[in-house]
């Protein structure tokens, strides 16, 4: 909402108390507030945390599972929406239901050549906000589970892309150059290969980067069954993970 500046920031101070008694504001954040559409009430009017969020750090980049929406492939709807930021501030929470975290970007992507490696432009109701595309949001999904609801909401929505682009995705595992996520990745391409049209050559270029010996893809679990080429443990519930048309 547009604040003339007539009567300087007394003035402006001034208009913002009144809008915000009349219940036609709600306040989210310092300086930041959200205009309450006519009729609703102000206490259970939730702002889209998606504008929240760019309003509070316009040089942020959605990731993981507020990635995943934005790309159009959300599984499920979840109430958690993270950024990566310069400099990490406080979470935010709106209405007491819906956090939105400020992190910092992952150690192995802040160096030159892979800063900006698989990062995107995405216009949200009209306005231009930047997220990690379909690769790094597999890739970090792979590499921090529980920030996208989990490797079963991953896949599920990971396995609805429309495109992967494979040398891409190679490129941000050379940055972040683990053998788990060269697993990872392997694996959810070889159960997609058709989707994403991978050839045997790739999967066998990604299987020489695997480890050397069996290693859990969620180190907080001790079962699991061995994917042997990628010599992953995978929970019993991927094993059988096919394809759309192949189930």
């Amino acid at each position: 909402m547009a604040l003339a500046p007539a009567g300087g920031r007394k003035g402006t101070v001034e208009r913002l108390k009144y809008y915000l008694k009349a219940g036609k504001l709600k306040l989210v954040a310092r300086g930041i507030y959200a205009v309450v559409p006519p009729g609703v009430p102000v206490k259970t009017y939730q702002p889209d945390p998606f504008l929240v969020a760019a309003a509070v750090r316009p040089d942020g980049v959605f990731a993981y599972h507020g990635a995943l929406e934005l790309l159009g492939a959300a599984h499920s709807v979840w109430m958690r929406y993270s950024l990566y930021v310069e400099n990490r501030r406080r979470p935010l929470r709106l209405n007491n239901s819906t956090d939105i975290r400020f992190l910092e970007h992952p150690g192995p992507m802040r160096t030159a050549p892979c800063r900006n490696l698989g990062l995107r432009k995405i216009e949200y109701r009209g306005k231009l906000v930047q997220a990690t595309g379909p690769e790094r949001t597999l890739v970090e999904g792979f590499r921090r589970p529980a920030e996208v609801g989990g490797l079963q909401e991953l896949i599920n929505s990971a396995g609805g892309f429309v495109v992967l682009d494979l040398g891409l995705l190679q490129e941000i595992l050379h940055c972040y150059n683990i053998a788990n996520l060269w697993a990872a990745a392997g694996w959810f391409l070889e159960r997609f290969r058709r989707s994403f049209h991978v050839t045997e050559g790739v999967l066998d270029q990604m299987a020489q980067r695997c480890p050397r010996a069996p290693q859990y893809l969620e180190r907080s679990r001790r079962e699991g069954v061995l994917a042997p080429r990628w010599n992953l443990l995978l929970p019993e519930e991927l094993v059988n993970l096919r394809e759309p048309d192949e189930r």
